[in-house]
């Protein structure tokens, strides 16, 4: 028996209950690990609510990253073995792979031996910031030296995760959030520049910045937001969203998409995971940054097992800078 989280309705942060379960031994191809960290996502509190682009069966397990000691492999399975020190590769199904739990099991091609530096900590929170960031930005946007990258959202883990790429690539990260109290951070991040957008206008300011626009956006927000950062963008320039945090219709800017001839992509991870060639890509230009230091996952709190709850709540409330963890 082992103890996992699930949720039998969908609702805030108390429908999580933690339950003794049976965990199967690991089947062909799979991997048992034994958990010591969860990172935590916008992602599974979606799922949990109801929103997201998954619809589970309930009851229903989440999660998408954890790190830990792999304990049992299945028939087939090389290159992993027993004591092996792992974390997880996001994977497409939260509701068929769920991270939430003391013992899980999950396809090898998805497990990875990190680097021994590496805390469980800091393991599970490393996979989806910087795969989301390392996709939009180096794989699809191709995003170079020297050149102006507007991250919105900056003080999520996604957002210090491409502040971190952009800055080991050369290039000069622009962070926006929603007001100047987490400017130091953000600064002290790697941010090149920081824009508070309740406090400045966004379009005066990127332009100021980068008075011959900006190629590169990368957006997790939508929304209001959509107008002031094209009419910022540069000829020819990409928008790339892959979130929607915001409540409100984002409008969308024919005038300036026309004018500019702009490509505003929506983008889902699991175009990097999904694709075997591009996620080994992916992986070693995470693992290479993360042994040279050039990439250091940024926690914002850790919670035990027994507070996913709170955790959640702490998720929801939008005020962390970087990831939040559990610890199992």
């Amino acid at each position: 028996m082992a103890r996992v989280v699930r949720f039998h309705s969908h609702g805030g942060p108390e429908v999580l209950r933690i339950e003794d379960m049976d965990v199967p031994s690991p089947g062909p191809g799979e991997v048992r690990i034994r958990v010591r960290a969860l990172g935590l996502n916008r992602a599974e509190a979606s799922m949990r609510s109801g929103s997201y682009i998954e619809t589970p069966t309930l009851p229903s397990g989440l999660g998408l990253e954890a790190a830990g000691i792999v304990e049992a492999v299945g028939a087939g399975v090389e290159g992993i073995t027993q004591g092996d020190v792992v974390s997880i590769i996001p994977p497409r199904s939260m509701a068929r792979w769920p991270a939430y739990g003391q013992l899980v099991n999950f396809p090898a091609e998805l497990v990875v031996k990190h680097p021994p530096s590496l805390s469980f900590e800091a393991a599970a929170a490393t996979w989806m910031q910087y795969l989301t960031a390392y996709g939009a930005l180096v794989d699809i946007a191709r995003l170079g030296p020297d050149e102006p990258l507007v991250i919105t959202a900056a003080s999520s883990s996604v957002g210090l995760a491409a502040i971190q790429i952009a800055s080991r690539i050369g290039a000069v990260p622009i962070a926006i959030t929603r007001t100047s109290a987490k400017k130091t951070a953000l600064l002290d991040a790697g941010a090149a520049h920081v824009v508070a957008l309740a406090e400045e206008d966004i379009e005066a300011r990127l332009t100021e910045i980068a008075p011959q626009g900006v190629r590169v956006v990368l957006d997790a927000v939508g929304g209001p937001i959509f107008t002031p950062l094209t009419a910022a963008m540069a000829r020819g320039g990409i928008l790339i969203e892959y979130g929607g945090l915001s409540p409100e219709p984002t409008p969308f800017p024919l005038p300036d998409v026309l004018a500019k001839t702009l490509t505003l992509r929506g983008y889902l991870v699991h175009e990097i995971t999904g694709d075997p060639a591009r996620l080994e890509a992916a992986k070693a230009f995470i693992l290479d940054g993360l042994a040279s230091g050039a990439l250091k996952p940024v926690i914002a709190k850790t919670f035990p097992f027994e507070k996913i709850a709170e955790a959640h709540r702490f998720l929801e409330a939008g005020e962390q800078f970087g990831k939040i963890v559990v610890t199992v």
